[in-house]
């Protein structure tokens, strides 16, 4: 059995290497108040004279429910438009996998919160529910989201019934040699998915057959089995016995399962990972118009080296051009990427240049919050400006930067030796009380004047912090 923290780490690994794929069930969509399969075809079962809550086979149930109307299905077609059409409030598991940079989903439900989701955190999601979307493809999508099953906009086209399960090869196949290729090259995270679907079965089982020890590992999170209220305890052990078994049969097919006693342990996981991937990426806030005490030259070849050790152990750098600073973060991350024969993408360096018209300029408190919502560690040097009056001042829009990767719960670090506000904030964080979630930042002290020294400390930390 894998332990959670294992899982994490497997994730943010696999979410590094671009390489995570999600499948969501039901049991996702059920916490923002979808039905899951036996609530939607409960009062079918009850027409056709069942109790849906004795059946295990619900696919045959759908299908019964057919053949006794003539093979009419126009009821359960009505059923899917009806219930899954409705707007839901999106779950906050919904939202963390949609912030995180994940490019590929996969669900066999009907409904939207998936690509809702993505859409409301900014990304172009390319849908594709019916196989003549397949070999089309939105230009510069963030993600795609296979929906194997149909979609509740084309209710008579989704998968329910024992037919449509039948003729999937024939009619919907492509999404098969899709899933195969995904499989195989990806790394899944299946989320809310009880693994009863044959198609779900099917295409392990063909993965296995191919491939046998040299399979692909993927990962679930499935619910402890919990004794029932009033249930026997011989009940409760045979239960439990067999998901013992089903967990074992997992791992036949390259799944490996945690497992959580509250399905609200899958929402702090989700957090975790988050956190954690975050973690892996470094703002860098700075803004200098007086360099004093040290000079021009000085600070420039500080943040630049300071830029590249950063990229050297591994991290990310996202960075907002910073007045006197930005400039010297670019030149350090172009100079380490070009030497070590690395592509200048945003894989290692984000640029999020502040627009300086007077619209742009009432754009710049989103901007910031964008900028540093990619982060988990946030680093401030200096701060100053000078004001309309020509006077020197402390930077206002570090402060704000402080605020929002504070409110984001990021690690950090001002650097006091710095001076201006960057002094300020070290002094606030060093408060007793003063309900910051911190690292000790006393090797960035106020009193410290040598740059190098305030290099060494930082990297220090952000070791400590890896």
């Amino acid at each position: 059995m894998m332990r959670k923290q294992t899982l994490i780490k497997k994730l943010v690994e696999e979410i590094e290497n671009n390489n995570l794929a999600i499948f969501a069930g039901a049991g996702l969509s059920v916490g923002a108040g979808f039905v899951d399969w036996k609530n939607l075809l409960r009062d079918l079962a009850d027409e056709i004279g069942l109790d849906v809550d004795k059946e295990y086979d619900l696919i045959s149930l759908a299908q019964y429910h057919t053949n006794e109307k003539g093979g009419n299905r126009s009821e359960i077609n009505k059923l899917i438009l009806n219930e899954f059409s409705h707007n839901k409030t999106i779950t906050e598991n919904h939202e963390i996998l949609a912030r995180l940079p994940i490019d590929t989903y996969w669900t066999t439900n009907y409904d939207s919160l998936i690509e809702q989701s993505l859409k409301e955190s900014g990304k172009v999601v390319d849908i594709k529910h019916n196989v003549n979307q397949l070999p089309i493809s939105i230009r510069n999508r963030d993600a795609v989201l296979y929906k194997m099953h149909g979609d509740c906009t084309d209710s008579t086209n989704a998968v329910l019934i024992k037919d449509d399960y039948e003729k999937y090869h024939l009619n919907r196949g492509e999404f098969f040699t899709a899933l195969r290729g995904d499989l195989l090259t990806k790394r899944f995270l299946f989320l809310g998915l009880s693994f009863s679907d044959p198609n779900i079965d099917y295409i392990l089982s063909r993965i296995r057959s191919s491939y046998n020890e040299n399979q692909p590992q993927h990962y679930c999170i499935l619910k402890n089995t919990n004794k029932l209220k009033n249930e026997q305890q011989a009940d409760f052990d045979y239960r439990k016995r067999k998901q013992e078994l089903f967990i074992g049969d997992l791992k036949r097919v390259g799944i490996q399962t945690v497992l959580v006693d509250d399905y609200q342990e899958i929402t702090e996981i989700l957090l975790e990972v988050e956190k954690s991937q975050k973690q892996k990426t470094i703002f860098i806030s700075g803004a200098a118009e007086d360099y004093a005490p040290y000079s021009q030259k000085e600070v420039e070849s500080f943040v630049s080296s300071l830029t590249q050790d950063i990229l050297k152990l591994g991290y990310k750098v996202v960075t907002g051009f910073g007045l006197g600073i930005g400039s010297s973060v670019i030149s350090g991350a172009v100079k380490y990427l070009l030497e070590n024969r690395l592509k200048i993408d945003e894989d290692h360096l984000v640029l999020r240049p502040f627009p300086q018209n007077e619209e742009g300029k009432g754009l710049w408190t989103a901007w910031r919050e964008d900028m540093i919502s990619y982060a988990g560690i946030s680093i401030f040097l200096f701060g100053n400006k000078l004001d309309e009056n020509g006077e020197l001042v402390l930077s206002n829009g570090i402060q704000e930067e402080f605020d929002i990767s504070n409110k984001n719960g990021n690690i950090l670090l001002p650097v006091g030796g710095t001076g201006y506000i960057s002094e300020v904030l070290w002094n606030r964080l060093s408060k007793e009380n003063d309900g910051f979630a911190q690292v000790n930042i006393d090797s960035l002290a106020p009193d410290i004047k040598d740059l190098n020294l305030l290099k060494e400390s930082i990297l220090t930390k952000l070791k400590e912090i890896k």
